[in-house]
């Protein structure tokens, strides 16, 4: 397959290796393929058997060396359904492998097209990194961007929003390509690298609404969520752009940067943040750094988490001034509201506040967003 079989039960389960999982399927939902090459491309692919069911009742297995298997399937280390009929399934000894959730979504893909289904309207489109920079460039001329927009298959009509991640472990940009990738948007989305980050340019015909909480439902922290292990989406956060016309693309882009920086990896409501919803606060990101780190309060909170569970006081902090109330906070880090209060307690002595003053509320939070601008 051109290439981009790998061998992913002996590799590290790092980013670029899903990056390569979603190109390969993404090439065979461009070619005429049937069942059995997308069957035998897949057990090759994860080098375990793989199985797909179709909705007549046709079922077809065949090894990681391309050859079919007779019988029924063994124990399957996952599965997914296609829905009214039929599923795919891996059958890796030893349970499922650290890529085999995202192999199995994108083999579920190309089989429902098979089958005669639409493609996924949210289905990402892996982009050539060059076409999605020319795009978010402000200095190149209004006909280059133009181009670069058909050629990406992008309509130059619809609204567009730029979305920005970054982290993660390896390659940050490369395993933020991982991540949106694997989200669940609704719409023409294409998902490329550039340098550190990943970027996502997403255009949806029925509206603008923002996919923030599309992308906090992969980020967000959860692992009940992501429905599969935490290890592909860890430290990663998300900053979202406004919608704009889509040969203003670059202003989406700068406000997603801004945003991202406002984000919170693992944070259950703030690793993603959407610039539109951040408001005058915004206007922080516009302090130069140096100023940031220089103000006491900031400085303060700096020191208070470097001490023995100096991180979680903080979190608990952000999670009160979020909600201002106690158990909400206490639900939202999974603590008992007792522990959350002395966590509070804790910061309360230090930096001199009283966050049952409103004002001083005030005050937390502008340090919170001032301190996590001012890690640049």
């Amino acid at each position: 397959m051109k290439g981009l079989l790998l061998r992913l039960s002996a590799l590290d389960p790092d980013a670029a290796t899903a990056v390569r999982v979603i190109a390969h399927f993404e090439a065979l939902l461009g070619v005429a393929v049937d069942a059995t090459a997308l069957v035998r491309s897949t057990a090759g692919l994860a080098e375990c058997p793989a199985g797909l069911e179709l909705a007549d009742g046709r079922t077809m297995r065949f090894g990681p060396d391309g050859m079919a298997l007779p019988g029924a399937p063994g124990e399957m280390s996952g599965a997914v359904a296609l829905g009214p009929a039929g599923r795919v399934w891996l059958e890796r000894q030893g349970g499922p492998g650290p890529l085999d959730e995202l192999v199995l979504e994108w083999m579920a893909i190309a089989a429902r097209v098979l089958d005669g289904a639409p493609r996924r309207a949210g289905a990402p489109h892996v982009a050539d990194p060059a076409l999605v920079e020319l795009v978010l460039s402000e200095r190149e001329a209004v006909e280059d961007r133009a181009r670069a927009l058909r050629l990406l298959g992008m309509a130059p009509d619809v609204p567009l929003r730029v979305a920005a991640a970054a982290g993660g472990e390896g390659d940050p940009g490369v395993q933020a390509v991982a991540v949106l990738g694997r989200s669940a948007l609704q719409g023409t989305v294409r998902v490329a690298g550039l340098g550190p980050l990943g970027v996502a340019l997403i255009q949806r015909r029925e509206g603008t609404a923002s996919p923030a909480a599309e992308l906090l439902s992969v980020v967000g922290g959860s692992d009940a969520v992501c429905g599969g292990p935490r290890d592909s989406v860890r430290g990663v956060r998300v900053g979202v752009g406004a919608a704009v016309a889509p040969l203003e693309a670059g202003a989406s882009w700068t406000q997603a940067r801004s945003a991202l920086r406002f984000a919170v990896a693992g944070d259950p409501v703030e690793a993603v943040v959407d610039h539109d919803e951040l408001g005058p606060v915004a206007l922080l990101a516009d302090i130069p750094v140096e100023r940031l780190r220089a103000q006491p309060e900031v400085r303060a909170l700096q020191e208070l988490a470097g001490r023995e569970a100096g991180e979680l006081n903080i979190a608990a902090l952000a999670a009160f001034c979020r909600t201002g109330s106690l158990r909400q906070a206490a639900a939202g880090l999974h603590l008992h509201h007792s522990s959350v209060a002395a966590r509070l307690a804790h910061v309360e002595d230090a930096m001199g506040w009283r966050l049952r003053d409103p004002q001083d509320r005030f005050r937390a939070q502008l340090a919170l967003y001032a301190r996590r601008l001012s890690a640049d």
